[in-house]
């Protein structure tokens, strides 16, 4: 195999695209694409019926046009009435504000509708080191299982000008207050079901809590697949092995006469499937890859492979699936795209739209599986105890193994395929 590392493979194709430029969020004249929203569970919003929740969005049009008003270009709230709230959702972004409050003030950035980048009195006076004030701005507060202090204060005075940049690409998010790092790539709890990863798409809100608060330079750049992709793969960059060339089948040993190599990426061939694997065996892993499928694909992950036999049987096969096809409407929940075939359901939801590439990260530990889709968590499970309900799969618990490409007649395309050894 050979040792590129992953900074090769990225490679000017995927990052030289020109970066949309940023959009403003607020026009400076007045709330145009805005409208109030409380603090409100999102999943029993969308349980209620059409009447329930105009009234309810009618109720908070009323305080938000009450509690906010635009000042000389700059968004201005009395610290009352509901959070105001883009009209737009949106996904995979980067934004940026400038925001000046007062003493004893506490406010916040709702990602995806979801609490949020924590604004607040850093000092004493202002009486909540005992929740972690002290440690500043900036940080995931609602976070339970991850991160949500910010390791550095970079608060400003008050009376001064704050800036934030937030970065979020999946469920990860990167946020700069005052050009110091206080979240570097830490998984944002759903804070309204925890059982759920953050969802894939939502609004922007801006708090309202007890003081006033000021706004102004709001923008948003929405990143492409490419970029939210690059993003990603950023991170551990170094430890990370390239696997194929993106020109041979260096590497790779199986049904080579099956696959077909295509711009770069591997593709598996049309009417065509068997087993692509590496020549080289793995115990623990992480793998990171892009994959396309087209309408209906079907392929999947071979993970501990023996060398022979079906992967999904003799080792573990991680699903890669347009599970939206119209022939995949009866399927188990244990089939869905990035879900360990037979054994783990994944969460869905993340896969972005035929014909697009994804980015998929697989980490093995034992037997423990952790799937990323396009930077959010869709599986995180021990197999060990886990029934299987594939009959005759003697390969669950299997530790060591080839990676590979369960191939099933579909043209599926991988490429940026890296495996680091843990």
């Amino acid at each position: 195999m050979r040792t590129l590392t992953l900074f090769v493979v990225l490679g000017p194709w995927l990052l030289a695209q020109e970066p949309s430029a940023p959009v403003p969020l607020c026009n400076g004249k007045d709330l145009t694409g805005w409208h109030g929203q409380r603090h409100f569970d999102p999943y029993k919003l969308a349980a209620l019926s059409p009447e329930a929740r105009h009234r309810l969005r009618a109720e908070d049009d009323a305080t938000m046009a009450k509690h906010w008003r635009v000042e000389s270009g700059e968004l201005v709230n009395d610290g009352e009435g509901a959070y105001l709230t883009t009209d737009r959702d949106y996904g995979d972004a980067v934004f940026e504000l400038d925001y000046r409050t007062v003493a004893k003030a506490d406010s916040g950035i709702y990602l995806r509708g979801s609490p949020q980048v924590q604004i607040w009195d850093f000092t004493e006076a202002g009486g909540k080191w005992n929740l972690g004030a002290d440690k500043g701005s900036g940080g995931l507060w609602n976070n339970e299982k991850h991160a949500r202090f910010p390791p550095v204060l970079a608060d400003k005075p008050f009376g001064e000008w704050n800036h934030l940049r937030i970065e979020i690409v999946g469920e990860r998010v990167w946020v700069d207050l005052n050009g110091k790092r206080t979240v570097d790539g830490v998984v944002m709890e759903n804070y309204w079901d925890r059982s759920r990863p953050l969802p894939a798409t939502g609004p922007l809100q801006l708090q309202t809590h007890g003081g006033e608060i000021r706004f102004r330079n709001l923008t948003v750049r929405e990143l492409s697949a490419a970029e939210a992709d690059a993003v990603l793969m950023r991170a551990d960059a170094g430890q990370f092995v390239s696997a194929f060339d993106g020109k041979t089948f260096a590497g790779w040993q199986g049904a080579t006469d099956e696959y077909e190599i295509v711009a770069g990426a591997l593709r598996c061939k049309a009417g065509k499937g068997g087993i692509l694997f590496t020549e080289q065996s793995y115990g623990d892993l992480c793998v990171r890859l892009r994959f396309r499928l087209p309408a209906g694909g079907n392929n999947g992950l071979a993970i501990h492979y023996p060398g022979q036999g079906d992967p999904a049987y003799a080792g573990c096969e991680v699903q890669v699936l347009d599970d939206s096809a119209p022939q995949y409407t009866k399927l188990k929940p244990y089939q869905f795209c990035g879900s360990v075939y037979g054994v783990v359901p994944s969460q869905r939801g993340y896969l972005r739209p035929v014909g697009e590439w994804n980015f998929e990260q697989v980490t093995v530990r034992g037997t423990h599986f952790t799937v990323e889709l396009n930077g959010t968590t869709i599986v995180d499970a021990d197999i060990k105890e886990l029934e299987s309900h594939l009959q005759g799969h003697a390969g669950k618990n299997r530790t060591e193994g080839f990676f590979g490409f369960c191939g099933h007649n579909d043209p599926v395309e991988f490429r940026d395929i890296t495996i680091r050894r843990l």
